[in-house]
């Protein structure tokens, strides 16, 4: 009954989301098999909290959605997420409840507070730092770089994504209680999303700033994701090849779970 519920559950989220264009049909069914996977192998904490990662992305991407628009198509994947993005934000997570349905230990529980702050936290600090009105700087070199740019920071963005890893990690405290779990500390669950939030949402810039792969528009000469820009094909500019911004999103989000793992373990 558990996984029927799940999936009813997760058909009415993202069906919901397919209809208002969050999701492309590809990235509805992986929403749907995610969702039912965290409610039916889990319970509300594990549900609850990648509801909460999406529906906050989901409303932060239509925030002056019209500021954003030439900024957007620099990037490889715009608009609708697809089942590539779907799984590069939840997929670990999946990974984590799936381990925990078979092996149930407390370590789970932290490193997927850490994984689903890291993606909350990255979602935030771009959706928000693109909005602040002085450009960021590379994490790197302290460079000003353009806004929107691979490897660049702000202390908007950087706020933003503190914001986000404290609400992944206290909302997970509250989700513990509402599933009858047992009852973790409040202060060490908010600092094991907010350390691991911010730990992944600056690696992941940090990987962009170096190795992810960014092309290079053959009519404005821009530096963009996309293999198009312009009307016209791109070519590689610098990075490794298929470290793709799904890819880093993969790999930050597992240095944020394991970030957060540190943390719960300090008692």
């Amino acid at each position: 009954m558990q996984w029927v519920i799940g999936a009813c559950g997760a058909l009415i989220v993202a069906g919901a989301a397919y209809y208002k264009q969050s999701l492309s049909l590809s990235g509805m069914l992986a929403a749907l098999i995610m969702g039912t996977v965290y409610f039916g192998a889990g319970n509300a904490f594990w549900f609850g909290i990648l509801l909460l990662f999406f529906i906050s992305s989901s409303l932060l991407s239509k925030l002056h959605h019209e500021d954003k628009a030439e900024l957007e198509l620099t990037y490889d994947k715009t608009g609708r997420r697809d089942a590539g993005q779907v799984f590069a934000n939840g997929g670990i997570g999946m990974v984590v409840v799936l381990l925990n349905a078979l092996y149930p230990l407390e370590i789970w529980e932290f490193l997927f507070v850490g994984v689903m702050a890291t993606v909350t936290s990255d979602t935030w600090a771009t959706e928000i730092g693109t909005l602040s009105r002085r450009p960021p700087r590379s994490v790197l070199t302290g460079k000003v770089l353009p806004t929107g740019a691979s490897g660049g920071v702000s202390l908007t963005g950087s706020l933003a994504a503190a914001g986000g890893g404290i609400l992944i990690g206290a909302a997970s405290w509250l989700l513990q209680l509402a599933a009858g779990m047992p009852d973790r500390s409040f202060i060490l669950l908010t600092l094991a999303g907010l350390f691991g939030g911010v730990a992944g949402a600056f690696t992941d810039s940090i990987l962009g700033a170096t190795v992810q792969q960014m092309n290079r528009c053959t009519v404005c000469g821009r530096e963009v994701e996309g293999s198009r820009h312009c009307g016209a094909a791109t070519v590689q500019a610098r990075g490794w090849q298929r470290m793709n911004n799904d890819a880093v999103n993969l790999f930050s989000s597992i240095f944020g779970g394991v970030v957060a793992l540190l943390i719960g373990s300090l008692v």
